[in-house]
């Protein structure tokens, strides 16, 4: 009984895991969050924000 809940548990965290990653990977390659990424990949490269307060 041991060994089949273990076994149960462990293909259903795999699945999990992958389904997670999927979910992941199609958010952050989305056309739609193409601007949002951009823009904060510039950020740290953006002057606008005063540094002399």
């Amino acid at each position: 009984m041991y060994e089949f809940l273990s076994q149960l548990a462990q293909t259903f965290g795999l699945l999990l895991f992958v389904l997670a990653f999927l979910m992941i990977l199609i958010y952050a390659l989305a056309p739609s969050n193409r601007q949002k990424f951009d823009h904060a990949a510039r950020m740290p490269l953006d002057e606008s924000d005063h540094h002399d307060k």
